[in-house]
């Protein structure tokens, strides 16, 4: 059975990691997920960039480490260079955040169908959908979809270049 490189990274969710970016940046945080491009969602991140002074003559005079608190991050999987596991999941926070991969979707919240009395017509439609249209709500009215009527046949009388009916 081959594996790709999602099912190996999924192992990885939870866990502290340590990545480095095209422009010599080194992220730390805590990995939380991933797609397709390696587009990485981290939490509790902290940037880490290296700066040289330089004296005469290009020489590196002082090297020094800054660390800046990002928290949660989105980085773009094409500035993505390396990713090692730098440590396990805390484990205080195991158990909160469940990995992703296959599983079974399921509604929650606003517009979620219910199975109580009258909540579905006989189609197995939610209330208002199913059964006879809701007047205001889709198609055209009721007189346009009549036989004989519509756009290619007007109603007797008036036609092109007849006058109006009279008024009383």
């Amino acid at each position: 059975m081959s594996s790709g490189k999602g099912s190996k990274l999924l192992r990885y969710v939870e866990h502290r990691i340590r990545v480095t970016l095209q422009d010599s940046r080194i992220v730390v945080g805590t990995f939380l997920a991933f797609d397709k491009h390696l587009n990485l969602v981290l939490s509790e991140t902290e940037e880490f960039r290296t700066i040289r002074s330089k004296g005469d003559r290009s020489t590196v005079v002082e090297e020094r480490q800054e660390k800046r608190s990002l928290g949660l991050i989105i980085l773009r999987g094409e500035n993505v260079v390396s990713i090692a596991v730098e440590g396990p999941p805390p484990p205080e926070k195991r158990g909160k955040i469940t990995p992703g991969g296959p599983g079974v979707s399921r509604g929650a919240g606003r517009g979620m169908v219910t199975n109580h009395a009258g909540g579905a017509g006989a189609t197995g439609a939610p209330m208002g959908l199913g059964g006879a249209p809701v007047h205001g709500l889709g198609g055209p009215g009721p007189q346009v979809m009549q036989p004989g009527m519509g756009r290619g046949m007007p109603n007797a009388g008036m036609g092109r270049g007849m006058p109006p009916p009279p008024r009383y």
